[in-house]
Formats: C-alpha cells, sequence, structure tokens
C-alpha cells in the first residue's frame, strides 16, 4: 500500500479535527537512508498541526496523539515523522 501526504492528512482530520494540518512527503530527500524506499516517497513525512484537542496537553502527549492516529501507517512502513505542533493564537 502506497503511504500518501493525502492519506495521512485525511487520517488526521478524522481523528484530530484539526483547524490546521499540512503534511509534506520528505521522502525524497532521504533517499538512500535507513527506511527509505525506491520509490523516493511514502516513508519519510513532515506534520504540522493545530487542534484545540492539544489544548493543556503536553509536547509528548501531543505528539502521541498524532502517532496514535497514524499507526496504521507506521505499521504499513511510515518510518520517520517530524511533528510540528502550531499553539492555538
Amino acid at each position: 500500500m502506497n503511504i500518501t501526504a493525502q492519506a495521512l492528512t485525511q487520517r488526521l482530520q478524522e481523528r484530530l479535527n484539526p483547524a490546521f494540518v499540512e503534511v509534506l512527503d520528505e521522502s525524497a530527500a532521504h533517499a538512500g537512508h535507513v527506511g527509505a524506499n525506491d520509490s523516493g516517497f511514502g516513508t519519510h513525512f513532515r506534520v504540522r498541526i493545530q487542534s484545540d484537542i492539544f489544548t493543556g496537553q503536553s509536547r509528548v502527549s501531543r505528539h502521541r496523539l498524532v502517532y496514535d492516529a497514524l499507526q496504521e501507517y507506521i505499521d504499513q512502513g511510515l518510518h520517520a515523522l517530524a511533528i510540528e505542533v502550531i499553539e492555538n493564537p
């Protein structure tokens, strides 16, 4: 199964109801790195997200919520996930 930024975005929208979410596939920049595949996509992602669900949560708890929402994709080969939580204004 191909892991795409669109699929990750949809899952995060379903699970975390973000006010803002951006998912970038950075896999091509990691070619030759452990966990990268030959296609150059689907293994390394960056998530920028803002959600009310993060209010009052520690940084670790916020990241855990994102990892839990994307666990199915991690099990399928998502190798690296950089998470940037944007604070609510």
